[in-house]
Formats: C-alpha cells, sequence, structure tokens
C-alpha cells in the first residue's frame, strides 16, 4: 500500500509502472502457496512476460496502450494464479476482476480490534466493519446519481470540497484526496497479495473441449461431454434439412461475393486514383466498417452451420466444407479491399489513430479466418477459436503497447505532398512528438491548408502564423509541465529524450 502511494501518488504512468509490474509479479511467485502447481502453466508465464513487457513499454512511451496492455496483463496473471488449469483469457481476466473485488473487503472484515481494549472499543470496531457495506451501496448510488443529475453532481462537489477544506485544516498534511487514494491503493494490494479463489469459470471452462463430439440433443459445441450421436430417421432427416439450408446459404452468398470481390479487384487492386471531387473520406469509412461487420458476420454464419452434428453428416459434408471454404477465402480477399480503401486512406490523407487500429484489426480478422478453416477441416470447437482468437488479440494488445505510434504518425503527417495538415490534432498529442514538430516547423509555412477543431466539434482552418503560435506554446507549457515534476516515477525515456532535444533547440 506504501509502495502504491509512493509510486503513483500524483505521478503520471512512466517506471512506476514497471516497478508495480515487478513487485506483483515478484508477489505472486514468493507468496502464492501453489507456487509449483502455478509454474506448470504456460499461460502463467505469458502473463509474467506481458505484464514485464508492458511495464518496460510503459517506462519507454507512457502510452495509453501501454497502460492498457500492463493492466490487463496483471490482472490476467492474477486469474492463472487463482485458478492455474484455466486456458481462456476472458475467463482468467474476470477471475481475477472477482478477486479483486472481493479481497479488500475481506482483509477489512477480517481485521480484529486489540485485544487489550474493552468490551466497547470491540463492540464499536465490529459495527464499523459492518458499515463497509452501506457505505459502499451508498457511494455506488451517489455515483450514478451524480452522473443522472448536474444539479445534485454540482452539490456534491461543494459538499466535497467542503469536506476537503476541514480536512485540510484539521490535518494540514493529508487531503481527501489523498485518502481515497490511499485507500484505493489499499485495495489494489489487497487484491495482489490476499488471493480469494474464485472457482465459477474454471467449472465452466471444464465442460468445454477442443473438437466437436457428436451430440444426442441441441447443446451448442461448447458443451462435448455428451453421449455420442446415433442416427435415427428423423435425426437423419433433420441432419438432411440443416445441410440443404447450409448447402443454399453457401451457395448464394458465394455467388454474390464474388460480384462484390469481381468489382473491388477491378476498381481498387490495380491502378486505382481517386477522382477530383471525390469523397475520399466517406468512401473509406462507409464502405470500411460495412465490410469489416459484414466479414464477421460471414465468420458467424459458418461457426452457427459447423457448430453441431452437420460436422458429421457424410453424405453432404465434403461439399459443405468446400463450399465455406470458398466463402471464407473470399472473405479474405474482401479483407484485402478493406486494407486497400485504408491504404489509399493514408496514402492520401495521412495517419490516424482508427487508420493504425483497422490495420491491426484486419491481421485479427486474417487471423480469425483462418481458424474458421481450422473448425471446418478438423472440427475445432466454439471454445478452440475463442481461445486461439484471444491470445491473438492480446498478442496485438502487446503489439500496439510496443510502438511510438504518435511519432510515426507526426513524421508521416508532416510531408510536402499532403495539401491539409490538422495543426490541432498533432498538437494534442503526447509532448513527445513535440520535437517532431519543431523538427519540421517550416513545412508549416507552406502547406496550403492547416487546420485544427474547434470548440464545438468543428474544423476550422488556421493560419501559418497562428499555428507557429500554438505549437511555441505547446513547447513552453509541456516543458514547464515537465519541470515541476522532478521524480522518476512518471518521467518516460521517451518524455525525457523529447525534453532534451527541445532544451538543445531553444
Amino acid at each position: 500500500m506504501l509502495l502504491f502511494n509512493w509510486l503513483f501518488w500524483l505521478e503520471a504512468g512512466g517506471p512506476n509502472v514497471l516497478v508495480f509490474a515487478a513487485f506483483v509479479v515478484m508477489a505472486q511467485l514468493l507468496l502464492v502457496p501453489r507456487v509449483a502447481l502455478v509454474r506448470r502453466s504456460g499461460y502463467f508465464w505469458l502473463m509474467v512476460g506481458g505484464s514485464l513487457f508492458s511495464g518496460a513499454m510503459m517506462a519507454v512511451y507512457g502510452s495509453g496502450a501501454a497502460a492498457l496492455a500492463c493492466i490487463a496483463s496483471l490482472l490476467m496473471l492474477l486469474g492463472y494464479v487463482n485458478q492455474p488449469y484455466l486456458k481462456l483469457v476472458l475467463y482468467a481476466l474476470l477471475t481475477a476482476l472477482g478477486s479483486v473485488a472481493q479481497a479488500g473487503p475481506r482483509v477489512l472484515m477480517g481485521l480484529r480490534a486489540p485485544r487489550a481494549t474493552g468490551a466497547g472499543v470491540r463492540r464499536g470496531w465490529y459495527y464499523g466493519r459492518l458499515l463497509l457495506v452501506p457505505l459502499g451501496v451508498l457511494g455506488a448510488f451517489h455515483l450514478l446519481f451524480a452522473l443522472a443529475n448536474p444539479r445534485y453532481a454540482a452539490l456534491s462537489s461543494r459538499a466535497l470540497e467542503v469536506l476537503g477544506d476541514f480536512l485540510v485544516w484539521l490535518l494540514p498534511e493529508v487531503s481527501l484526496a489523498h485518502l481515497l487514494f490511499f485507500l484505493l491503493g489499499f485495495l489494489v494490494t489487497a487484491g495482489v497479495v490476499v488471493m480469494v479463489p474464485v472457482h465459477l469459470y474454471t467449472d465452466q471452462e471444464s465442460r468445454f473441449g477442443e473438437f466437436i463430439q457428436r451430440q444426442r440433443d441441441r447443446v451448442a459445441s461448447f458443451a462435448v461431454r455428451q453421449p455420442s450421436f446415433r442416427y435415427n430417421k428423423a435425426g437423419v432427416l433433420d441432419l438432411r434439412k440443416e445441410f440443404l439450408a447450409a448447402a443454399a446459404v453457401f451457395g448464394l452468398v458465394n455467388a454474390l461475393l464474388l460480384v462484390v470481390n469481381v468489382i473491388d479487384v477491378n476498381w481498387l487492386w490495380f491502378g486505382f486514383v481517386p477522382k477530383p471531387g471525390f469523397d475520399l473520406t466517406q468512401f473509406v469509412h462507409e464502405g470500411t466498417y460495412v465490410l469489416i461487420f459484414s466479414i464477421l458476420l460471414a465468420m458467424g454464419i459458418v461457426l452457427w452451420f459447423f457448430r453441431r452434428n452437420l460436422n458429421f453428416y457424410a453424405p453432404g459434408l465434403p461439399w459443405l466444407r468446400w463450399g465455406a471454404t470458398v466463402w471464407v477465402l473470399q472473405n479474405a480477399v474482401l479483407a484485402v479491399s478493406v486494407g486497400l480503401r485504408n491504404y489509399y486512406y493514408i496514402l492520401h490523407c495521412g495517419l490516424a489513430y482508427k487508420r493504425i487500429g483497422v490495420c491491426f484489426f484486419l491481421l485479427l480478422v486474417f487471423f480469425g479466418l483462418g481458424t474458421v478453416l481450422l473448425k471446418i477441416w478438423q472440427r475445432r470447437s466454439a471454445y478452440s477459436l475463442v481461445r486461439l482468437n484471444s491470445l491473438a488479440v492480446y498478442a496485438v494488445l502487446l503489439l500496439l503497447a510496443a510502438g511510438n505510434w504518435e511519432v510515426w504518425m507526426t513524421r508521416y503527417n508532416l510531408q510536402a505532398r499532403f495539401r491539409t495538415i490538422d495543426v490541432g490534432f498533432m498538437l494534442d498529442m503526447p509532448g513527445r512528438v513535440l520535437p517532431t514538430l519543431v523538427a519540421r516547423r517550416e513545412l508549416l509555412n507552406t502547406t496550403a491548408q492547416l487546420t485544427a477543431e474547434g470548440p464545438y466539434g468543428q474544423y476550422t482552418v488556421v493560419t501559418a502564423v497562428e499555428a507557429q503560435r500554438r505549437l511555441d506554446a505547446a513547447v513552453t507549457n509541456w516543458k514547464a509541465r515537465y519541470e515541476a515534476r522532478p521524480n522518476w516515477q512518471g518521467r518516460t525515456y521517451a518524455n525525457w529524450q523529447a525534453y532534451q532535444q527541445l532544451s538543445t533547440n531553444k
């Protein structure tokens, strides 16, 4: 708790996250009673590596992606320590959340009054602990009412200010915010060092299997421990009807998707050049999202038809498999077309967070289509696909944590070939992009149009003089904030490097 307070009170994310991640890892290796069993879990070691790696990326960049990856890694690490037999990363995350949510209250409820005190003190201690639950409920409803009623929110904020001023007068060195932060540190630390067993998700996962088996009833492919299915007359008729429906679906959508792919290949794949006046932004935004939804819908339809005994329908299974395979491959072609739309936007308009997100999402789409082929040809269960794709999502999250995306976006967008530069967007980025902006500030004087987002979300055109003034103000303000916090806890390597460069370029 004291370590949490020392590392994070009034500090930004940076090397402090790496130190705390190392503390959590060491606590699990030294304090967990079942450490020998836990160490045999490959998922546990994956989360150890992911926690330390994302913590190191926080020390280097301090990005939001690195913070998210570190939090997720630490929580899943606690989940696999809690239940070593888990495989699904989602279940490990939920297990950790359930354990952490119970750890703090259990520690508080387990505290006892000193034995040397009288019966009145012990009775007060007992009833004081009982008040924790009503206070927790009161706090939850307070947050709900504050979000729903602006007048109540303003009144409660004023009341908290008065209470804070009173505490400052009573205890000059302690503030209400610090007390609440100290309580948060206690809850987080309790969740790390106190393990509350959560067996719910382990019990659920124990019923799942990697491959589909024949089933007697209409249970989904997750439940694989069912008696072997024996075909009867009615059963064969049902499978035949389901096969005919699947064959019709795959046949029709393959034909329709073939038309779409032929159009996209002829239009986008070779020599695509936007005509004057062509709205590339609308073309990319609307087309990309619709096509991504269609790919996900296609994957869902394949999972639906191959969820049960249709995987064992010998008369039509080869035709069904090849029809579904062609559809999956056509969706891969469609995903390439989506990637090209995204590429043309980047080529003509520059990089943005969403464009990078689409690139990584398409990587997950290609991986997901590959796992769908495994399901078709190896009779993989839905559990198997969820497990594999969850690991892929986690791997992509670590990749995002490893990138200095803001600096790379700024370097790409500050090119003379772009007629429009969104200065406001780049100035809203973290301070580590400022040396790049300063090094290429002359480009702002020669660009045809400079834009910035206004107070109501509308983009306005700014002059080169105004852009230069905003850049100088951003550099001055960021350097002042950096110098005002000399502690190492929140100073990332990228920010230290940026400060050195900005100080040299004065």
